[in-house]
C-alpha cells in the first residue's frame, strides 16, 4: 500500500461508509467526514480493521467554513492529498410544485457547494499529488420527473461541475469524474419506501417489489457495489478515464 490519502465525505452510513471501507484496501489514510461523530466512529473502525489509518472530522459542508477545516486538519495530520470522493448530501424528493425555496436551498448546499468548496480548497494539493476527485450526482440527472425535480436538476448540476473540474484537471494533472447511482439499498432509500409505501397504502414489502417492477429493473443495488467503482475510478489503472459520468443503477434509466 502506497502513503496514499483519501478525503470521503458522507462516511457514516450507505454508500459513503462503503467507500471509504473499500478504499482501506488501497489507500493508507482515509478521511472521514460527515455531520454525526458518533457514526463515523464506527466506519472509523471498519477502517483501522481493513488496514489503513482512520481521521474522523465531524463537519457540516453547509456550512462555508467546513471545506477549510477539512483541508487543513488533513495536511495537518497527513500533509497531502491523493484523492477527495464527494459523497455527502441529501436531497429532499418532494414534489415541484410543493418544494420551498428554503428545500431548494438546503438541497443544493452540501450536495453542490459543499462538494465545490470542498474540490476548490483541495485543489493545490491534488494538483502536487497528480490525484482524483469524484463527485457523486444520481442517475435522476439523466432520468428528471416532477416527483424528485430538486434531486435531478442537483445532480444534473453536479455532472457540469464535475466535467468542468475535469476540463481544468487536464491543464493541472488532476482527474475528475461523476458517478451517478440508481437505486441503492442504504438508508436513505429505506426512507423514501416507507414514504412511498405510506403514501400508496402498501406494505413495505410491496412497495420494494412495485418500485423494482415499475423500474424495470432485477434487484436493488448495494452500497459495496458502487463502492468498487468508485475505488476504481481513484486507482491507477483509471487513471486516463476523466470527464466521465458513469451510471451505476442496474438498467434503470432506460435512455442512451
Amino acid at each position: 500500500m502506497n502513503n496514499r490519502i483519501v478525503i470521503v465525505t458522507g462516511a457514516s452510513a450507505g454508500i459513503g461508509a462503503a467507500t471509504a471501507t473499500r478504499l482501506a484496501k488501497d489507500y493508507s489514510g482515509i478521511v472521514l467526514v460527515a455531520r454525526r461523530e458518533m457514526e463515523l466512529e464506527a466506519t472509523a473502525q471498519a477502517v483501522q480493521t481493513a488496514g489503513a489509518t482512520p481521521f474522523v472530522i465531524a463537519a457540516d459542508l453547509r456550512q462555508a467554513a467546513a471545506a477549510d477545516q477539512v483541508v487543513t486538519q488533513t495536511i495537518q495530520q497527513f500533509s497531502r492529498i491523493d484523492a477527495v470522493v464527494n459523497i455527502a448530501g441529501a436531497v429532499p424528493q418532494v414534489h415541484l410544485f410543493e418544494m420551498t425555496d428554503e428545500q431548494w436551498e438546503d438541497g443544493a448546499a452540501m450536495k453542490l457547494h459543499g462538494a465545490r468548496r470542498l474540490t476548490i480548497k483541495a485543489w493545490p494539493y491534488l494538483k502536487t499529488s497528480k490525484g482524483s476527485v469524484i463527485f457523486t450526482s444520481g442517475n435522476s440527472a439523466q432520468d428528471p420527473k416532477p416527483g424528485f425535480a430538486a434531486v435531478a436538476a442537483i445532480n444534473a448540476a453536479i455532472v457540469a461541475l464535475a466535467k468542468a473540474f475535469a476540463e481544468q484537471g487536464i491543464i493541472d494533472g488532476v482527474q475528475v469524474n461523476s458517478v451517478l447511482p440508481g437505486p441503492v439499498m442504504s438508508n436513505r432509500r429505506i426512507g423514501f419506501l416507507q414514504k412511498w409505501s405510506a403514501a400508496n397504502n402498501i406494505s413495505m414489502e410491496a412497495a420494494k417489489t412495485k418500485f423494482l417492477e415499475e423500474s424495470h429493473i432485477e434487484r436493488y443495488g448495494e452500497p459495496a457495489e458502487i463502492a468498487e467503482l468508485m475505488a476504481f475510478l481513484v486507482s491507477p489503472a483509471a487513471k486516463w478515464l476523466t470527464g466521465a459520468a458513469l451510471r451505476m443503477d442496474g438498467g434503470e434509466v432506460k435512455t442512451i
